[in-house]
């Protein structure tokens, strides 16, 4: 079964896909309206986080992804972020991950 996840910050980066998924994934670009690209400080570093706002849009890339792979991502995201349902600019149906 294939799961389909939005990247926009460091899963768009392949190096870090092959470490963290196993595999350099091609992605397809796309973008989600209604959120922006903000930052989260975890421990010393700062990343990305998706945050909504009105009139926004955050651009990044629809991975296909295992289930193993889906769960390998959970995993690096850790709780800092939460797995959600959205749509896609393209109207496709996916996982992203955002604040809490």
């Amino acid at each position: 079964m294939v799961e389909r996840l939005f990247v926009y910050g460091t899963l768009t980066i392949p190096t870090v896909q092959q470490v963290v998924l196993g595999r350099k994934v091609t992605g397809t670009p796309d973008s989600l309206l209604g959120f922006r690209k903000s930052e989260i400080r975890l421990g010393q570093h700062q990343y990305p986080i998706a945050v909504p706002e009105a009139n926004s849009r955050l651009d990044g890339l629809m991975l296909e992804l295992t289930l193993e792979e889906l769960a390998r991502a959970d995993a690096y995201e850790t709780d800092a972020y939460q797995r959600i349902r959205v749509t896609l600019a393209s109207g496709a149906e996916v996982w992203m991950y955002a604040l809490p």
